[in-house]
């Protein structure tokens, strides 16, 4: 096809269509964030540099360019929390558990696992938002959480709302932190994870919520959070959130979540 002095063919619209695709899923990543300012810098200097190299304008097109070679060095390392999500989507996507066809034939290891835990945590977590008790639990579905438990005071005990409301209590050593439930078990406590560095998320949101929007980027566990101002039960997972909810909402998402009913 001749459009003017320009010949384009199929394989030059595919072209075009995947990268706007990719910098759409780019900024999908970014939005929100202070990193959105910094790669939409990047993409009109990189405008510039093409309109110079155009133009024939050898002086700017040479400094440009030096700069566009150490910028994607630069790039690397400021959206290498954005890189590496972008990398975990992708990762989830292909997997096999993900698809629609295969589900039929998998049985989540939450299934077997964690069925008779829920109650518990359920229990334990009505009794939270009752006394304003401020908690953080992260249930384990598929990606491995092992190097969240090792960060924390390996218990491997059978889940009880005994134990968890022991844990929580804010004169126990152990309080601060997550509660990591595995396999059923509840498997360390005061596990460090990692807090969300988003602008996306609300200001009125503290650290427990945050680190957990931080831990449901990075993995696909379900998280509970109780608020220790307001006793106002949270769910996160995937990078979103569900505030305020009842016990029995709660068990619904959890059951959605985890258990795939």
């Amino acid at each position: 096809m001749q459009i003017g002095f320009l010949t384009i063919d199929w394989i030059d619209i595919l072209d075009i269509i995947l990268v706007a695709f990719l910098l759409y899923q780019v900024y999908k990543l970014i939005q929100g964030s202070i990193a959105n300012k910094v790669f939409f810098g990047y993409i009109l200097i990189y405008v510039v540099y093409l309109v110079a190299k155009a133009l024939g304008m050898e002086l700017l097109s040479a400094i440009l360019g030096q700069f566009m070679n150490v910028g994607v060095l630069a790039l690397l390392i400021i959206f290498q929390q954005e890189i590496r999500r972008f990398l975990m989507l992708l990762g989830r996507s292909t997997s096999l558990r993900e698809n629609a066809f295969f589900k039929k034939f998998y049985t989540p290891k939450s299934t077997k696992e964690n069925v008779s835990s829920l109650q518990s945590v359920l229990e334990a977590t009505k009794t939270m938002a009752t006394t304003r008790t401020g908690a953080l639990i992260v249930i384990e579905n598929e990606d491995d959480l092992k190097k969240f438990i090792d960060s924390g005071d390996v218990i491997d005990a059978e889940v009880s709302k005994r134990l968890i409301l022991s844990i929580f209590d804010k004169h126990t050593p152990l309080h601060d932190g997550a509660v990591i439930i595995r396999d059923g078990r509840l498997a360390a406590a005061r596990c460090m994870l990692p807090v969300s560095e988003s602008g996306t998320i609300s200001p009125t949101l503290g650290f427990r919520h945050r680190a957990a929007f931080g831990m449901s980027e990075q993995t696909d566990a379900a998280i509970i959070v109780v608020s220790e101002e307001k006793g106002e039960i949270s769910f996160v997972s995937h990078g979103g959130i569900f505030r305020n909810l009842s016990v029995n909402d709660l068990e619904g998402k959890l059951k959605d979540y985890l258990l795939k009913v």
